[in-house]
């Protein structure tokens, strides 16, 4: 008889050569534990999902409750569903007024698409902006805006009429006209290794869109639901977006996305046609009572205040010759190292220790560190003990 891992290898599709192959039998609070008793502190959070940590109790309570009461009912926005109009509202007291209508879909992905097609509709035009080494999905709209083209080559020709700019560059913003439907910005960039606005760039980025009609949307989905230290990494850089997009973090661990606007441009969806945008599954109920209870976990166990104390311990103990650089945004941070030669040894002897770290798709010389918002002050201690550990084991 096959174990799991040769059916993994033999029935489920591969993304790389080198898949990290652990087998996990459950998962609670900041840890992972293995089929033979290996234990994990999870330092990535599934990349930014787990924000209130693996099967959390009040979660848990939420979906099972749901669960009792009904699961698949009809495609969106056809029926008043508790589970969706609940989260709707909750999610709108975390906004400002401009941000009150939520469309709730499955993935990050999709809540890009959503938007890309929001954004055409309502303004009319066709030109799409997005940055260099930003990522924004996987799917092919989304992959049009993704701005690495080593990662893109492959599954050309892609969308037409999509632009990409500089993060942080002023110059650059002047590519922004009135052709321009939409300008997607990832509020903090993620997959770039974490790249923070800079010199209110966020806020000339805001000024030129309102100067030439574009919409701008910015992309939250791996830095939304608290991962910065606040709700909504916006609000560190006093701009609002025209449309906001979320996921990952938002679900506990469940799959649900969603793209946020005002009444005035999500009522585009409407009509000429009507249905201007469908999806079966978005808004489960089971996922939407999910993310409800992820919020109220994070507002009532007031977990943001405690984000930039549990980064400063971070970067205060990751102290390593080989360690040239800790960029954050709260309790979503990366660790520079040399080289991915560098790297990834590091990162193998650290799971191997029990501590599960990552890099970032279009920085493969930093370390990805972004815990569960819940690990504690020793959990943090312990695993950066482990990660010192394992790069001395490796450089040594």
């Amino acid at each position: 008889m096959l174990t799991s891992r040769q059916l993994f290898l033999k029935h489920q599709a591969q993304t790389s050569d080198f898949p990290l192959m652990l087998e996990i039998e459950k998962a609670e609070g900041v840890y992972m534990y293995g089929a033979n008793g290996e234990k994990y502190l999870d330092l990535i959070s599934g990349i930014g999902v787990s924000n209130v940590g693996h099967r959390h109790p009040h979660v848990l309570k939420g979906i099972q409750q749901q669960l009792d009461k009904y699961m698949h009912l009809m495609v969106y926005g056809e029926f008043v569903q508790a589970p969706q109009v609940k989260l709707a509202e909750a999610i709108s007291k975390t906004l400002p007024e401009n941000l009150s209508i939520s469309y709730f879909v499955n993935s990050g992905s999709e809540a890009v698409e959503g938007a890309m097609k929001l954004a055409k509709k309502y303004t009319g035009r066709t030109e799409l902006i997005s940055c260099y080494n930003a990522y924004h999905g996987s799917t092919q709209g989304s992959w049009s805006l993704t701005g690495s083209e080593d990662f893109k080559r492959a599954y050309r020709p892609l969308l037409p009429d999509v632009n990409h700019i500089w993060y942080n560059n002023f110059e650059e913003l002047e590519r922004i006209t009135e052709r321009t439907a939409a300008v997607f910005i990832e509020t903090v960039q993620g997959e770039a290794g974490l790249r923070v606005a800079e010199n209110n760039w966020l806020k000339a980025v805001r000024e030129r869109c309102n100067q030439t009609g574009t919409l701008l949307v910015l992309d939250e989905i791996q830095c939304g639901f608290g991962r910065t230290g606040t709700f909504w990494a916006f609000e560190q850089f006093d701009v609002v977006p025209d449309i906001l997009l979320c996921a990952k973090g938002m679900g506990g661990g469940m799959p649900i996305g969603a793209f946020i606007s005002s009444e005035e441009i999500m009522g585009v969806f409407r009509n000429n046609p009507i249905l201007g945008h469908m999806t079966t599954f978005g808004g489960h109920p089971v996922s939407c009572a999910a993310s409800l209870a992820t919020l109220e976990v994070i507002q009532q166990e007031n977990l943001l205040a405690g984000v930039p104390k549990k980064a400063e311990l971070f970067k205060t103990r990751l102290k390593h010759p080989a360690i040239k650089e800790i960029r954050n945004c709260g309790l979503m941070m990366a660790a520079e190292m040399e080289s991915f030669e560098i790297l990834k040894p590091v990162i193998d002897q650290a799971i191997l220790d029990g501590v599960l770290t990552d890099w970032f798709l279009f920085c493969d010389n930093s370390m990805r560190i972004a815990p569960p918002l819940t690990i504690s002050e020793a959990e943090i201690e312990n695993a950066c003990d482990i990660i010192l550990k394992a790069m001395d084991k490796v450089l040594k």
